[in-house]
């Protein structure tokens, strides 16, 4: 019997934005999703509109399991992630042993093949496009939050979206530019313009 699939469904349980008063609770399942589906929009943006050529599989494969290792280490609040540099070095340690600890919870042939997504290469170009939808959809949480009268991530959002503009990502402004302003729309007037 393997346990890896079992430890990921739980990742529906796991709430994120811990620290802050959500008017609407976001958990790590339902997130991993969201920054999939945009890490795959910004990778063909990037393919299609900016003339890159990222692996778009495996970007979108990178944002899947990006958050895989939270299953074991529950979210930390990246006011405590980012506190210093020994703790952020200390929970990237940790993160990665608890992904390693899922990966061996499959069977051999099948760790070999989602080890290089649940232990990402950091450092690629495709990984940097996950790090950035991961911040897209903290800035989708936080228009959500604020649009809906919630004034607790207002701070959150304008220091999000000036971390997004100093990424300096072309992919990244042609999201914002092109899709971020249907998030302010209600359901009636997304409709009114498709």
């Amino acid at each position: 019997m393997y346990n890896f699939y079992a430890f990921l469904d739980r990742m529906k349980y796991i709430k994120r934005w811990s620290l802050m008063r959500s008017s609407r609770e976001e958990n790590v399942m339902e997130h991993s999703q969201q920054v999939a589906v945009i890490a795959h929009a910004l990778a063909l943006i990037d393919t299609k509109m900016c003339g890159n050529a990222p692996d778009i599989s495996k970007t979108v494969l990178f944002a899947l399991y990006h958050e895989c290792s939270e299953v074991m280490t529950g979210d930390l609040p990246t006011p405590i992630k980012y506190f210093n540099r020994e703790i952020t070095g200390a929970y990237k340690r940790l993160e990665e042993r608890a992904g390693e600890e899922l990966l061996s919870m499959l069977p051999p042939e099948l760790s070999d093949s989602l080890s290089p997504f649940v232990l990402a290469d950091t450092e690629s170009y495709e990984y940097k496009l996950v790090k950035a939808a991961d911040k897209l959809a903290a800035y989708v949480k936080c228009l959500e939050e604020t649009k809906s009268g919630n004034s607790e991530f207002r701070r959150a959002q304008e220091g999000i979206e000036r971390e997004l503009h100093e990424k300096n990502m072309p992919c990244v402004e042609y999201f914002m530019e092109k899709f971020i302003p249907a998030f302010f729309l209600s359901l009636d007037e997304m409709e009114d313009f498709h």
